[in-house]
């Protein structure tokens, strides 16, 4: 077993107990974290202290449950609020979900045997960390199952998914998280009582699912759902593309096209990852033809459409949601190198947003390699890159100037028409070269000067100092993109 550090509160709290006559210890995840050498998220404590007596020891504490749980306040940024909970012993799960009634038990055993798998069913005695050895309660062997790297449910399987169906999917997703496997008897409970996920809400199913999403292995995770027979019950939709073929574009069907998407998914945010697994989700329902000359005919539109509904029907934020829609709707973008203006960049940016561009360009290259392509990112949106930057930085304007046609009528007498516009030119490319007098005052003083010359001539040096700044810009962003 890996040396674990505790944290002073954690201490400090194991301290305050022991004054005052009463057993704590750390449970469940923080110390299977522990043990694993990794930093805990969160931070449960479990006492024969009931919660009335916890609230005396502690006074910044609050209790709103009927589960024995009293959370903690403290005011350490990586720690948080830590709950502490009574031992307890729990009755019968009507629901598949709760239990009709909480007991408080007088031993840490009893506790330990009502949770969920073995790795989250060890118990560190905060007494013992002031001394040598640490007292690690551990009647399951969660710590062998550790080592073995399996996740194993506490007694029976099919008592623990009866009791709590939502285990069903955490099983899942603690293999995915930590690269574990789940254990056979577990692993055909999980398939046999998959039913059982129909009873929990929607909510619960979707942040199981978010984690998932975002681990290491998002493409395993969806997999195992599909291969444990739950995928059913949370993204039906994926399952109709099993067995679709698609055409001579692509080598592999459209469930696998969008696993393999996701698998290669650039982008580590949610939304992103999202439209990666589901941008292709209505093709079973647009194709039309069999064989490498089919067709799927505003799938994208269609997509955005069936994505929307299963991620309204999971409680995902409308924020979220309408983010994965416009994503998926926008995924089969037209682009050729030869043929694409910047007038169509900035069209495509006002459609879609600027700030949405990049997980756009994010997503088309996670269905690139989810075909099969070998190179992620090649030449055409590399291009795009370019050129979104080139439009939206927009570096030659008099838009950048700190003086406008107004100031310059009101206090210069330059009245709108082409003395101004030319005026404003000769301005411009004098703060292209010395951003320092990009100032009101100067500019007033540089224009009521430029009033009164020859404005002719020094109209075509402020045109070549413009455009020759123009090209040394272009030729730093296509360096920047490897683009001719």
């Amino acid at each position: 077993m890996k040396s674990f550090e505790i944290p002073s509160i954690i201490k400090k709290i194991g301290k305050n107990f022991s004054k005052q006559g009463f057993e704590a210890y750390l449970v469940g995840g923080c110390v299977r974290d522990l043990i694993r050498g990794e930093t805990p998220s969160d931070w449960d404590i479990t006492t024969n202290a009931k919660p009335e007596e916890i609230q005396k020891i502690f006074k910044d504490s609050f209790y709103k449950n009927t589960f024995g749980t009293v959370s903690l306040k403290t005011k350490e940024k990586d720690i948080g609020n830590i709950e502490i909970t009574t031992y307890r012993t729990e009755g019968k799960y009507l629901n598949h979900r709760h239990p009709d009634k909480v007991s408080f038990s007088e031993n840490i055993e009893e506790d330990l045997k009502r949770r969920d798998f073995t790795i989250n069913a060890i118990a560190v005695d905060l007494r013992s960390l002031e001394k040598k050895p640490l007292k690690i309660v551990d009647p399951y062997k969660g710590q062998i199952d550790l080592k073995k790297k399996i996740i194993k449910a506490v007694g029976s399987p099919i008592d623990r998914f009866n009791e709590d169906s939502l285990r069903l999917m955490r099983a899942v997703r603690l293999a995915i998280q930590l690269n574990f496997k789940i254990e056979k008897k577990t692993l055909e409970a999980v398939k046999k009582k998959s039913s059982l996920l129909a009873k929990i809400s929607k909510e619960r199913i979707r942040d199981e699912l978010i984690k998932i999403i975002k681990s290491e292995r998002p493409a395993e995770g969806i997999e195992m759902l599909k291969k444990t027979g739950l995928l059913t019950h949370i993204l039906p939709e994926l399952e109709k593309g099993i067995g679709v073929g698609q055409n001579l574009h692509h080598i592999y069907t459209v469930y696998e096209h969008l696993i393999l998407s996701l698998k290669h998914c650039p982008s580590k945010k949610l939304s992103v990852r999202l439209a990666a697994l589901l941008h292709d989700i209505a093709k079973p329902q647009a194709k039309r033809g069999e064989g490498a000359r089919s067709t799927f005919y505003n799938h994208d539109f269609m997509g955005a459409r069936v994505a929307y509904r299963a991620l309204s029907r999971l409680r995902f934020s409308q924020k979220l949601t309408r983010k994965v829609f416009l994503l998926i709707e926008n995924h089969m973008f037209y682009y050729e190198v030869e043929t694409v203006t910047p007038s169509s960049i900035r069209r495509l940016l006002k459609k879609v947003g600027p700030e949405n561009i990049h997980d756009l360009i994010d997503l088309r290259i996670a269905d690139r390699l989810g075909s099969g392509c070998p190179k992620a990112k090649p030449y055409k949106l590399r291009h795009l890159e370019y050129l979104v930057e080139k439009v939206s930085q927009d570096p030659i304007s008099v838009k950048m100037l700190k003086i406008n046609g107004k100031q310059l009528k009101e206090k210069a007498g330059i009245h709108p028409g082409p003395k101004m516009g030319i005026i404003l030119n000769i301005l411009l490319g004098e703060v292209l070269e010395d951003a320092s007098k990009n100032k009101t005052a100067h500019l007033l003083k540089r224009a009521k000067k430029l009033n009164e010359a020859d404005l002719a001539l020094l109209k075509e040096q402020a045109k070549e100092k413009i455009e020759d700044k123009k090209i040394e810009e272009d030729q730093v962003l296509k360096r920047k993109y490897w683009v001719k």
